[in-house]
């Protein structure tokens, strides 16, 4: 009865009966058992790898920022971190997303678009942008940056209430002129602008953004 017992609990029997079950508690059993085993390091390996699924599963169950961070700081070099990375990343970027659409504003795109630059909404930021402020009202060109810088300054003097900003925009490409035009803003309220310009028989058209309005100058700083 003793050499059976013994026979059942052989190591080679108890290797198969661990790794059939599979589980953490059958490999430590295996351990405790039989402790100078060459397997040992084998069963402990198995031990981290269902370990770390276990939480693995715990986290993507939750889908929390939480939950992923936990997962990685418990195994920073786990068999899922990059996917508990992307999956802290693609909440964030749920998240700022949310916020974005929730302000509604320009600059709140614009700092979504800043931080995310490669989201899927990215595209969804960039049109809102443009529909809120991509246009401007052209309020005059001008050969030189001294004769642009002084109307401009004539221009915010005089209707800063309707343009909110007065912008200096250095000539791009060929073009040798210095244009002066409006803060941005959407295409309704750029005709309105003009509109009242108009009335005061100043001479502005509506227009589009151009790239070198990022790095226009704008007077209120001057």
């Amino acid at each position: 009865m003793s050499v059976a017992l013994a026979a059942c609990s052989s190591p080679n029997a108890d290797w198969n009966k661990a790794s059939a079950q599979n589980t953490v508690a059958a490999y430590q059993r295996f351990i405790q058992r039989h402790p100078d085993d060459a397997r040992v390091q084998q069963a402990r390996n198995r031990i981290d790898t269902l370990k770390d699924e276990q939480a693995w599963g715990a986290a993507k169950s939750a889908a929390t920022v939480d939950a992923y961070q936990q997962y990685l700081q418990r195994y920073p070099d786990g068999a899922h971190a990059a996917d508990a990375q992307s999956g802290i990343t693609t909440l964030e970027q749920s998240s700022a997303w949310q916020s974005a659409q929730s302000a509604g504003t320009v600059s709140a795109y614009q700092a979504f678009l800043q931080n995310y630059p490669n989201a899927p909404q990215a595209s969804q930021a960039q049109a809102q942008i443009d529909k809120l402020a991509g246009f401007q009202v052209l309020l005059g060109t001008y050969g030189s940056p001294a004769a642009a810088q002084s109307a401009a300054k004539q221009l915010k003097a005089k209707f800063a209430a309707t343009l909110a900003d007065v912008l200096v925009l250095p000539p791009q490409g060929k073009s040798k002129l210095t244009e002066v035009r409006s803060a941005q803003m959407s295409r309704s309220a750029a005709q309105s602008a003009c509109a009242k310009l108009r009335k005061a028989h100043q001479r502005c058209s509506v227009v589009k953004i151009r790239a070198a309005a990022s790095s226009s100058t704008s007077l209120s700083t001057l």
